[in-house]
């Protein structure tokens, strides 16, 4: 099975790039290019959030346009610059399939790796939650497949990864007893998020937790206390997802644009590995 994530997709009303920097409907069309030409080509898309800007109804009308070219069962979370009636109202059922009333979040039970999508969205705030009903949602989908392996999906990162400003804005209510919940399931393969905008990851509870990079712009790199942070326009890239029972999920970051290559290595005839 392979898993594309995308992530922080930051759509835009037609001619109005975010941040008055980015131009990310342009970005988000040459990521969606990337995707169709992908040989295997992926059994799903998941998005982990901020398919948009600012939830805005002609955002979601253009971002159903664009996810739409994909040939490829895609599922969505929402991020913080998402609202989720607006989600709900702009977005195809098929990509937030039997999500509960109140909250995105569902279970995918269609391939060999189980999906679970979690909703992290606090109205009005860009830190993260899980409050009681939607950690009782996990842990009854948790119970319910206990002996088939597992990825989660949401967008903000459950972890502290030494970016100050963005882990002000991480996962923070419920994040305890998310943590309990994870540690107490062998089966969670791995946590995939976005929010950051960069390639991060880390050991969480057992499992291994990612954030993958935007597919749009970057933020820099700054592990300086106490310092802004601020967007760079540095090679946007997703992650693709690998699994076989022998494997288990192996995870790899592509970049979106096409770089000179692939060239043949030519060894040197006094390269040491030469047999």
């Amino acid at each position: 099975m392979l898993i594309a994530q995308i992530t922080d997709l930051h759509v835009r009303p037609r001619g109005r790039p975010a941040y008055r920097v980015a131009e990310t409907n342009m970005l988000v069309e040459r990521a969606i290019d990337a995707l169709i030409a992908l040989q295997p080509r992926p059994d799903v898309v998941l998005v982990t959030g901020d398919l948009t800007d600012c939830g805005l109804p002609e955002e979601y009308a253009l971002l159903r346009s664009l996810l739409g070219r994909l040939p490829i069962p895609i599922f969505v979370v929402p991020g913080n610059h998402d609202r989720r009636e607006a989600l709900r109202a702009g977005l195809p059922a098929a990509w937030l399939p039997d999500a509960t009333q109140d909250f995105v979040q569902y279970v995918v039970d269609d391939w060999p790796m189980r999906l679970i999508g979690l909703d992290t969205l606090v109205p009005g705030s860009s830190h993260g939650e899980l409050c009681e009903r939607r950690l009782a949602f996990l842990e009854d989908a948790l119970a319910a497949g206990r002996d088939r392996p597992t990825l989660l999906f949401m967008h903000h990162p459950p972890f502290a990864c030494g970016m100050e400003d963005m882990d002000r804005i991480r996962l923070i209510d419920g994040e305890a007893r998310f943590r309990a919940l994870v540690g107490a399931h062998a089966n969670i393969e791995r946590i995939v998020c976005g929010h950051h905008h960069r390639p991060i990851q880390a050991r969480y509870a057992g499992t291994l937790a990612l954030v993958a990079p935007s597919v749009a712009h970057q933020v820099a790199l700054d592990l300086m206390p106490s310092r802004d942070s601020g967007l760079v326009l540095e090679p946007p890239a997703f992650q693709l997802h690998r699994y076989t029972p022998e494997t288990g999920l192996v995870s790899h970051m592509a970049y979106v644009e096409r770089y000179p290559g692939p060239f043949p290595f030519v060894l040197d005839p006094d390269y040491p590995g030469q047999a």
